[in-house]
């Protein structure tokens, strides 16, 4: 090894890199979750050093087994490097190809001959190459053992990897053909505001109980802000959910004239956590109401551990025309450890825009008062007003179309169909090609087939009973349109902006050509067929994916279920293939949930059975997909086919009696679970009996709304 200088400091730089790789700390690649004392968090972060150390072995692997040819030329930019990780088999591989492209080796006695003269003759000046050539993959042995030995250090690393429960991967520096404001770290919102997203923050206080679940909840102020933004608030996470990784706004006076925003003129002390003795807490907290100038308005609090009021400088109040109405989306923090809120004590809520408020955009900050509910005090805090977007001008923020199909491509999710669904989605097109069949009300004795794209339907309108549609006539095509059909499946955008334009929402419908029947749950019955109830001829379902229009950033995922559905963060989702998360559709209903398991509408020992598991097909959404709306680029941005102005129901009317298939379950029930099984379908929504078909996309209240 120490015959050629080059060689010697080739292999000293492989085992410092190894050694660094193995012992430096863990590296910070993506903001941590805002709970630092979760045994998950941890886990993640294990996962991404072991991840970190493969790739940076492999690498200096990679510059070890380049050939001697390449010696002296500036890979970097002819030759991007990939990031590889070697097998045994591989390197017999590469062995067998050293072996053919240098023939025979010189033997043990004729390498120790060589001297220093030799080896810059054979090396030509270059530092070694060529007896690094000889011995490359010697020093690839070396390194996969390094490999071998860092991975199996971490069994944390291990069982992340095996279920697939990543964090998103980094995004690109830019997306394609940025010729507005998506994705450039800053959003005009009119009237001289503009505002910028941060996910690095400083802990101020934290509490170990009260709030859900009563694991307390942590308060953080933003920082690293860009020059001239200021803080406009606090944020506060609920230990509860310690992989959330939250984010607020600061704000600028782009127009430099201080119009914008202002310091406020005082502060209120709202609450201190010293009134609360018992309380499991990390010092004592002082919530502070800024009192705005005349004129403006507080979106946010300020908490400080010193019972001294803050610095007028240290927040911003904004402008009243560029505010908007708040309401609480969910409680956060309160000292009662009953796991629910005690609305004649203290509370924390989360803040977001009022209900049908297009405009209103969410600070990221909370209200916190001593007593009622959040509406109580409608005037306290505010949320922003995006000026761009009441103009109807939200595209200056939003993805161009190319844009939106690239992001598509990065978080297009995957959907894990149960391993016993018999009714698979399909194609619009595939449905209508195979014999699907327009009925006009009093003319069902003719029903008319439907063009590929459905440019024979009814457009516009309402859904009046006049029209729907249905399976083949013939009974064996009946049958195998029921079932649907993979290849060639494609699924549908609608791209509209949420939260005043400050994100992007995807919606991705997915059409099934018919929905299977239910099973339920009755105490210690586990599985009961519900005959027909359930079935329906056309089946639309959908996820939402929520990205940031600051940075293009997954948020969260919305998974419809039946007549509502759920938000999931990002950060509690699962992912394959890097930052594309997994729906797992529900057997024969194809309600969307984040993770496989039971749900059961009703109570957890009666109710109807919605059932996901992992190892049945998969759709993968990316490998088809249409851009069907978008109406925020205007006429010339997307074509509608026409079947999405179709208003009318996708199936007929069911022609079985519910009555009938519900008294065949309750014969099956011993007499003391025949009420409470009654008292369950009362109170089932009518999605769940498939009373009749559904109604396409645009007839859902989400097309123009906000997810239910």
């Amino acid at each position: 090894w120490e015959e050629c200088g080059g060689l010697s400091a080739a292999y000293r730089m492989a085992v410092a890199a190894v050694m660094v790789s193995h012992h430096s700390p863990p590296l910070n690649i993506l903001p941590p979750p805002l709970s630092s004392s979760s045994s998950s968090a941890a886990a993640v972060v294990q996962a991404s050093k072991a991840k970190i150390r493969k790739n940076i072995i492999s690498f200096i692997a990679l510059l070890l087994l380049l050939p001697s040819q390449f010696t002296g030329r500036d890979l970097t930019s002819e030759h991007p490097l990939p990031s590889i990780s070697f097998s045994i088999h591989s390197l017999q591989q590469l062995q067998q190809q050293q072996q053919q492209e240098e023939g025979k080796k010189p033997s043990a006695g004729h390498r120790r001959k060589m001297d220093s003269s030799s080896c810059r003759r054979q090396c030509g000046g270059g530092g070694g190459a060529a007896l690094l050539s000889h011995h490359r993959y010697h020093l690839l042995l070396l390194l996969l053992c390094f490999n071998l030995l860092s991975s199996s250090s971490s069994s944390a690393a291990a069982a992340m990897e095996k279920t697939s429960r990543h964090l998103l991967s980094s995004i690109p520096s830019s997306w394609p053909s940025v010729d507005g404001g998506f994705a450039s770290g800053a959003i005009d919102l009119g009237g001289g505001l503009h505002v910028f997203q941060t996910a690095s923050f400083n802990k101020i206080w934290s509490t170990q109980q009260g709030g859900p679940d009563n694991l307390g909840a942590s308060f953080f102020e933003p920082t690293q802000l860009p020059p001239d933004f200021h803080m406009l608030g606090t944020h506060s996470q609920p230990n509860a959910n310690p992989n959330a990784h939250g984010w607020i706004l600061a704000g600028k006076d782009a127009a430099g004239d201080g119009g914008a925003l202002k310091p406020p003129v005082d502060y209120t002390l709202v609450w201190t956590s010293s009134d609360t003795e018992k309380i499991n807490q990390q010092g004592i907290a002082y919530f502070w109401l800024p009192v705005p100038p005349d004129g403006y308005r507080a979106v946010g609090h300020v908490i400080t551990t010193s019972p001294d009021k803050p610095p007028l400088e240290k927040v911003r109040c904004v402008r009243s025309d560029l505010t908007d109405q708040c309401q609480a989306d969910a409680w956060l923090w309160g000292p009662a450890d009953a796991g629910d809120p005690d609305l004649t004590g203290f509370n924390v809520f989360n803040l977001g825009p009022g209900d049908g408020s297009a405009a209103g955009v969410s600070v990221g900050t909370f209200i916190a008062q001593s007593s009622g509910l959040p509406g109580d005090h409608p005037t306290l805090v505010a949320c922003l007003k995006n000026q761009n977007s009441v103009d109807g001008s939200t595209s200056s923020s939003m993805p161009n179309l190319k844009q939106v199909e690239e992001l598509f491509k990065r978080y297009a999710p995957w959907i894990s169909l149960h391993p016993d669904e018999e009714f698979l989605p399909s194609s619009v097109d595939w449905f209508f090609s195979n014999g699907s069949l327009l009925y006009e009300k009093g003319k069902e004795s003719n029903p008319t087939p439907i063009d590929p794209i459905g440019s024979n339907l009814p457009q516009g309108g309402s859904n009046d009973g006049a029209y729907w549609l249905d399976l083949p006539v013939d009974g064996s095509a009946k049958e195998r349109v029921k079932k649907g059909q993979l290849a060639g499946v494609q699924v549908y955008l609608h791209a509209k902006p949420a939260s005043g334009g400050t994100f992007t929402d995807l919606a991705v419908w997915v059409f099934y050509p018919f929905n299977g029947p239910g099973r339920a749950k009755v105490e210690f019955i586990k599985s009961i067929k519900l005959g027909k109830l359930g079935e329906h001829v056309g089946d639309w379902e959908h996820v939402t994916l929520r990205i940031s229009n600051f940075n293009g950033l997954l948020q969260s995922v919305y998974f419809s279920q039946h007549s509502g559905g759920s938000w999931v963060g990002s950060a509690d989702l699962e992912y394959r293939g890097g930052s594309r998360p997994v729906a797992y559709a529900s057997l024969h209903g194809h309600a969307m949930y984040p993770h496989p398991g039971l749900v059961m509408l009703g109570s957890k020992d009666i109710g109807i059975r919605d059932d996901t598991a992992t190892g049945g097909m998969v759709v993968d959404t990316a490998a088809g997909f249409a851009v069907v709306a978008a109406e925020y680029l205007g006429k010339d941005g997307v074509v509608e086919p026409p079947w999405l102005n179709y208003m009318r129901e996708w199936g007929p009317k069911i022609d079985y009696d519910v009555d009938k298939e519900l008294a065949k379950v309750r014969k099956l029930l011993p007499g003391t679970l025949k009420k409470e099984f009654d008292k369950m379908v009362r109170n089932l929504p009518k999605e769940v009996l498939g009373e009749e078909g559904p109604t396409g996309p645009k007839v859902k209240a989400s097309w123009n709304g906000d997810e239910a």
